[in-house]
Order: structure tokens, then sequence, then C-alpha cells
């Protein structure tokens, strides 16, 4: 048998431990590759497990479970030594979505001037560190022609608990806001789920594409179990019944290769606003 591979993810919600005691089974029993789980409460301190050396006094990790800006953080942080290794079908073609009330003030984006966007927790990258960079591209600046109304409410967790979303909703709809940066997957699962009042919000801006998670080894991880570890994810097939209850859980149907063509926005975007400083 193989050393065991130590994957990192974060517990930003308890049915996160249940996805991988299912993930943790199916590579025990089904691909026979002895993986271990080891769960942070921030993308920080997983970051830090990932480049982490022996002496260092601190956990490390093989391969981690990685928001988009956490696997840049990675990637920057160890000199572009760390490697993708995987992602699901549904990080493919997300994008930020400006949302304003219905019959309200906001229709375009130059409406926005002089008024209050509301922004989700400040290392969210779909609901906060993408829109001040998309908004900069179309000429304005936050503070200068744009007032903000940020919700940190789940900081270290990369906007992954969706709590900071939901409050940028509500502050569109209580009039605190007039408009606010949401993710795509938030904005279709308002619409689909009548999360708000039927016809409550309109969508006001669209982004460019952009790719959200993935799996990212330590830049000393052995090639062969690197590739082991791909090699059992892109085994799991949607068709089979045993492995759709995991896929479903995280959102996915099948896991792809890396698709590093859509990050080049938010590496730009989190450079400029400090997100590439040394991990404390």
């Amino acid at each position: 048998m193989s050393r065991t591979i130590w994957v990192g993810a974060v517990a930003y919600n308890p049915k996160v431990v249940t996805i991988w005691e299912r993930m943790r089974s199916y590579f025990h029993e089904e691909a026979h590759l002895p993986v271990e789980v080891v769960l942070f409460q921030s993308y920080e301190a997983q970051v830090m497990a990932l480049l982490a050396q022996p002496g260092d006094g601190l956990p490390r990790i093989d391969i981690a479970w990685n928001t988009n800006l956490a696997y840049l953080q990675a990637d920057e942080l160890s000199g572009h030594a760390c490697r993708a290794v995987a992602m699901r079908d549904t990080d493919l073609g997300w994008m930020t979505k400006i949302v304003a009330a219905s019959g309200g003030s906001i229709a375009t984006l130059a409406d926005l001037k002089n008024r209050t966007l509301a922004l989700g927790s400040q290392d969210s990258g779909h609901a906060a560190i993408l829109p001040v960079h998309f908004l900069e591209q179309q000429g304005m600046r936050e503070g200068r022609d744009y007032r903000t109304l940020r919700f940190n409410s789940d900081v270290g967790k990369h906007g992954d608990t969706g709590t900071s979303e939901v409050e940028v909703v509500r502050a569109v709809l209580d009039g605190r806001a007039d408009a606010g940066a949401i993710g795509s997957p938030f904005w279709n699962t308002v619409q689909s789920e009548r999360l708000v009042p039927e016809g409550g919000l309109r969508e006001v801006w669209s982004s460019p594409a952009y790719n959200h998670c993935m799996f990212t080894a330590r830049p000393d991880l052995d090639p062969e179990l690197e590739r082991r570890f791909a090699d059992a994810l892109s085994a799991m097939s949607y068709n089979n019944p045993a492995h759709r209850p995991i896929l479903d859980a995280e959102g996915l149907q099948r896991w792809l290769p890396p698709h590093l063509d859509g990050y080049a926005a938010l590496r730009q975007a989190a450079a400029r606003q400090g997100f590439f400083n040394p991990v404390a």
C-alpha cells in the first residue's frame, strides 16, 4: 500500500463532514487509495498547511480542496510550484451578478454613481473581490464613484457559506443598498427556489465568466500519488448509484482536469487588493 495522502478541506458547513466521510470511503473501498481528511476552519490555515515544511510546527497536507482564491494564494505563495489537480464541472463559468430592486432607480451600471452597492465577505471572490475589480474596469471606483455596504459574515471561508450573499440580497430588498453583488449560482438559487418575492429583484449586470474551486497539490508531492488521486476522482460516475449521492452533495456531475484559463481576472484583482501577502 502506498503512503497516506492527506487531503485538506474547510468545514464551512456541517455537511462538509458527511461529504468527506463518503469521499474517504470511496477512496479506501473502491479506489484502493489511502486518503485521510483534515478539516480546517479557514482557507488561510489550509494554505499554510499545504505549504508547510518539516520543522515548521504546522500540520502538513498533500492536497487541498481550495476555493479559487485559496488556489491562487497557494500558487502565488509557493512561487507557482503548487500544482492544480482537478476541479468540478460546475467550477467552470461562474459569473458575478449585480442585482437591484425591480422598478427601482438602478437599471444599468451607470446608475450606481453615488449610490450604495452591497458586497459579500471581503475574501469572497464572487461577491466582493471580483465585483470591485470588474467595476474598476468599467471606470467606477469604490469610494469615489459608489459607496459599499459590506457583510463580512464568513471571513476565512471565502464566501463558501453563502451567508454574506443572503445579507446582500436582504440589504437590497429593504433599501439599505441600491444594488448588490452575488455569485451566479446563488442568483440561480434565488430564482429557482423563489427565495424573494417573484419579480422582486432584477439582474442589472453580469460579469465575464471565471472559474471557482480547484484541488491543489503541494510542490513536493510524489507525481504518482497525485496522478492516482486524480484518476480516482475521474473514475467517479454520475450514472453509478453509489457515486451519485457524493457527487450531488458536492455539487457536480463529473470531475475535470484543471482548466487554468479562468483565473486571470481574480489573480489580477487579488494581487491589487492585497490577498497575496504572506499568510500570517
